[in-house]
C-alpha cells in the first residue's frame, strides 16, 4: 500500500491548470482521449515531433517555425530540431512594453528597485545600440560577471537581440575560475560592477576585474554597471551614460532554431571546466513548456528563484520573461539579516513561484525557522527544490513549517541540459520523497547495468530519444569527442546523465545521488542519498558528506558530520549513527568511519562535492579549487590518521 499523498490539486486547480487547457487542445486536434498526465507524456514522446510542434504553437513562440520539425531523429547525437526555423531569443522575452512591473529586486536588506517592461525595453534598446556601435556581431560572446541584478537581464537581453552568445559567472568566483571559463569562450565584452553584497558586507571587485581582463586577451571593452558603494574602473564604459540613449528600435537578428545562444560550464572539479554550448530555440521551448505546463506560470505571476549567475537556474528563471511573468531577483545571503528574509520578499510581492534549493530548506529546518508562523502567503502556488536530493523529511517540513496548500515541486536536471529531465506536475499528486513526473518530451528511463530498463530498481538515469536542448557541442571541442564521451559513451545512442535513480510505476522518480559518487561495498551499489537522509535526521547532526574509501581490496564506508554546537563525536552518538543507518537502510549501508568536522566543502551553486573529498583522502590532486565556495573547508579532510587504520 502506497501512503497518502502529501498533497493532492483540487479540481478547481486542475481545471484552470495550463496543462489541462494544452490537453484540451491536444485532443480536439488529434483526436485523442488524454485524460491524465501519464497519458500525455506517453503520447509525447511517442509523437515527439507532433509534441514539440504543439508546444511552439501554445506557448506562442515569436518567429517563423518552418516545414520541418525534426530531421535524422533517430540518431540522438545528429539530430536536428527545426531545422527551417528563425527566430530571435531576446525578441520572445520582451513581448510588452507597459508600465507594470517586468522585474523586482533586492539585496537583502540594503537595496530595493524595480524596472517596468517599459524601461525594460528601453534599457535593452539603449544598450544593444551601443554594442552594435561597437561593432558586436552575431556569434560574438558578452560575459557577465555579476551580482543577480535587473542590469544583468538587460545585459543578457542585448546581446541575444543581436544574435550574440551570452556567458556568465557570479562576482564570489576567483580569478583563476573565471580566467579558466572566459579565457576558452573569448568575450569581446565583460559587463561587471565594482562590487557585491553577501551577509551584509560590500565586497570590492576591481582588482579582480583588472586581472581578470589581463588573463582574458579577448575582451576589448569593460562595462561596469552602478551597484556597489566603490569607484568604477577608469577605463570602464559607463552604463548609466549607456542607457540613457534614446532609441526607438531594436535589431532583433534572426537565428537558426540551432545557433549557440549560452554557454554555461561544468563545476570544474575535476578539470578545466566543460563549455557548454546552448541553443537559441532548443534553450526557449524547453523552458517555456516547463514553466508554462510543469509548473503552471501564467501572465504577471511573480516568479522566484534563489540563485547567481554562476548557476544554470538564472538562466532557467530569466526566460520566464517569455511567460510574461514577473521576475523576482535576489542578491545576497538568504539568511541576512535573518532567516525570514526571502519570506518577508515572498509576501511583499506576491511570490507565485518559490524556487530554492534542498541545502536552503536545510537550513530552515536545521534552525527551526518556520515561515508559516509569520507569514500566509495567500499567491504561493508553488514550491520547488533543486541543486541536491530533496530527503522526504524536508518534504515533511515544507507542509509543516512553510504553507500546507502547495505544490512542492523537487526538480532535477543541470546544466547539461540547461532545463529538466524530471519536475513537478500541477494536476498530479505530491508523494513524501518523489519528484512528481518526467518532463514532457523527455523519455527518461532507468537502465540497469546492462543497460535493460527497469522499474521499481535503482539505475542509471537516461533518456532514449533526442530533445531539443541537447547541447549543440562544448565549445573549442572540435571534433564532438568530449561531448560523446560525456553523455553517450556509455550507452550506444542513449543520453546517460550520471545520477542514480528509481522509477516508480506511478511515473514518479527517486534520487540517490549522482552515479559517480555511489558507493561500493562488497560490490553493492548505494546512493549517497539514502545515507544522508537517516543520519542528518538526526537532531546532533546538521550535515554530512560520505565517501568510499578503497581498503582491504574492497570499499569501506566513511562519513563524515557536522554536528551542532557544542557536540562532540563520542563512542555514544557514534553507535547511535551507526544503530540509524543500520535500521533505517541495511548493514552495508553502515560506516566503516565516522569523523566529526565543521564544514562540508560546496561548490558555488551548493552542491557537495564528494568527489573532491574522496580524492583528497586517496592522494589524488584536486583541480580548480576555485570552483568551490569554501575550498578551505578541504583542510580538515587531508592527512586523516584515522583514515589510514
Amino acid at each position: 500500500m502506497r501512503p497518502e499523498p502529501l498533497w493532492r490539486p483540487t479540481q478547481q486547480r486542475i481545471a484552470n491548470a495550463n496543462i489541462t487547457n494544452f490537453i484540451r487542445i491536444i485532443n480536439d486536434q488529434q483526436g485523442l482521449v488524454i485524460d491524465s498526465f501519464e497519458a500525455l507524456h506517453q503520447w509525447s514522446i511517442e509523437n515527439k515531433a507532433a509534441f514539440w510542434s504543439a508546444i511552439w504553437d501554445y506557448c506562442g513562440v515569436i518567429g517563423a517555425k518552418g516545414s520541418r520539425i525534426l530531421i535524422d531523429g533517430s540518431d540522438m547525437e545528429r539530430a536536428t530540431w527545426f531545422p527551417d526555423a528563425t527566430l530571435n531569443f531576446a525578441e520572445n522575452l520582451m513581448r510588452r512594453q507597459d508600465e507594470s512591473i517586468a522585474i523586482y529586486f533586492r539585496a537583502e536588506d540594503q537595496v530595493e528597485y524595480q524596472l517596468s517592461w517599459q524601461s525594460l525595453w528601453q534599457q535593452t534598446a539603449a544598450l544593444a545600440a551601443w554594442l552594435e556601435a561597437e561593432g558586436l556581431e552575431p556569434g560574438d560572446r558578452v560575459a557577465g560577471y555579476l551580482p543577480n541584478l535587473p542590469e544583468a537581464v538587460v545585459a543578457m537581453l542585448a546581446t541575444t537581440a543581436l544574435g550574440a552568445v551570452w556567458t556568465s559567472t557570479s562576482p564570489d568566483f576567483g580569478i583563476d575560475s573565471v580566467v579558466d571559463r572566459f579565457g576558452q569562450t573569448q568575450p569581446r565584452f565583460l559587463i561587471t560592477t565594482s562590487g557585491y553584497l553577501y551577509s551584509g558586507k560590500w565586497h570590492a571587485l576591481n582588482e579582480k576585474v583588472t586581472a581578470i581582463c589581463s588573463g582574458v586577451k579577448s575582451i576589448e571593452q569593460v562595462v561596469q554597471i552602478p551597484f556597489a558603494p566603490f569607484e568604477p574602473l577608469p577605463n570602464a564604459a559607463t552604463w548609466l551614460t549607456i542607457v540613457a540613449q534614446r532609441v526607438d528600435r531594436i535589431n532583433f537578428v534572426p537565428r537558426s532554431f540551432n545557433d549557440p545562444l549560452y554557454i554555461l560550464y561544468s563545476s570544474g572539479t575535476t578539470g578545466k571546466p566543460k563549455c557548454i554550448t546552448h541553443k537559441v530555440g532548443g534553450t526557449l521551448i524547453q523552458h517555456m513548456k516547463e514553466h508554462q505546463l510543469h509548473c503552471n506560470l501564467k501572465p504577471n505571476d511573480t516568479f522566484f528563484y534563489f540563485t547567481t549567475l554562476g548557476w544554470m537556474m538564472w538562466n532557467w528563471l530569466v526566460s520566464g520573461l517569455a511567460s510574461e511573468t514577473t521576475l523576482a531577483l535576489y542578491e545576497g545571503s538568504p539568511f541576512y539579516p535573518n532567516g525570514d528574509i526571502l519570506w518577508q520578499y515572498a509576501d511583499a510581492v506576491d511570490i507565485a513561484f518559490f524556487g530554492t534549493s534542498a541545502k536552503y530548506l536545510d537550513g530552515l529546518k536545521n534552525n527551526q525557522i518556520h515561515p508559516i508562523d509569520r507569514f500566509e502567503l495567500p499567491h504561493l502556488q508553488s514550491i520547488a527544490s533543486t541543486g541536491s536530493v530533496l530527503a522526504p523529511e524536508s518534504f515533511d517540513f515544507v507542509y509543516q513549517y512553510i504553507k500546507h496548500d502547495v505544490c512542492l515541486s523537487s526538480i532535477s536536471g543541470g546544466t547539461d541540459i540547461v532545463s529538466c529531465f524530471m519536475l513537478g506536475c500541477p494536476i498530479s499528486p505530491v508523494n513524501r520523497g518523489e519528484i512528481q513526473c518526467r518532463g514532457l518530451g523527455m523519455a527518461v528511463e532507468v537502465f540497469d547495468e546492462a543497460g535493460q530498463s527497469v522499474i521499481h530498481d535503482k539505475g542509471e538515469l537516461v533518456c532514449t530519444q533526442t530533445f531539443p536542448s541537447q547541447p549543440i557541442y562544448f565549445w573549442g571541442d572540435t571534433g564532438g569527442d568530449k561531448y560523446h564521451d560525456a553523455y553517450f559513451a556509455r550507452f550506444d545512442n542513449v543520453w546517460h546523465h550520471g545520477d542514480y535513480v528509481s522509477l516508480n510505476d506511478n511515473g514518479g522518480m527517486v534520487v540517490y545521488g549522482r552515479s559517480d559518487a555511489t558507493l561500493n561495498p562488497g560490490g553493492v551499489r548505494i546512493g549517497t542519498a539514502e545515507i544522508y537522509r537517516h543520519v542528518e535526521g538526526l537532531d546532533e547532526i546538521l550535515e554530512s558528506i560520505v565517501i568510499g574509501q578503497d581498503w582491504d581490496n574492497d570499499i569501506r564506508i566513511v562519513l563524515f558530520v557536522v554536528l551542532r554546537a557544542g557536540l562532540q563525536l563520542d563512542e555514544q552518538l557514534t553507535r547511535k549513527i551507526k544503530a540509524t543507518v543500520r535500521t533505517q537502510c541495511t548493514p552495508r549501508h553502515v560506516p566503516a568511519k565516522i569523523i566529526q568536522v565543521s564544514d562540508i566543502p560546496r561548490t558555488k551553486s551548493g552542491k557537495i562535492v564528494e568527489l573532491a573529498v574522496r580524492d583528497l583522502i586517496h592522494g589524488r590532486p584536486i583541480k580548480n579549487l576555485d570552483s568551490l565556495a569554501n575550498p578551505e573547508a578541504l583542510d580538515q579532510y587531508r592527512n586523516l590518521e584515522s583514515l589510514q587504520r
